[in-house]
């Protein structure tokens, strides 16, 4: 059985609401635009995105397949995201 509760995500429960997490959101977002800012950031960024994005599975391709794909290619969605907003100040 899975756990689709935010309590079972491997990466915790998202910012709280409010001040706080928004003080939150906002230091990841700077610290993610740092990771990924120059020349490496770019090249591991491209590679992420051509693993994940840019990759298309066949109609042979397990339903297992297409969601682990999936959720690649939300994890690095949600970094693209945090990095836009780190570079907009956010």
């Amino acid at each position: 059985m899975v756990d689709d509760s935010p309590e079972g995500w491997p990466w915790g429960l998202p910012a709280a609401p409010g001040p706080a997490g928004d003080l939150a959101r906002a230091r990841l977002a700077r610290s993610a635009a740092r990771v990924f800012r120059g020349e490496d950031g770019a090249l591991l960024l491209t590679h992420l995105r051509a693993l994940t994005r840019d990759r298309h599975l066949g109609p042979e391709a397990s339903d297992a397949a297409l969601r682990h794909l999936e959720g690649q290619r939300a994890l690095v969605a949600h970094l693209e995201r945090l990095i836009t907003e780190g570079h907009a100040g956010g």
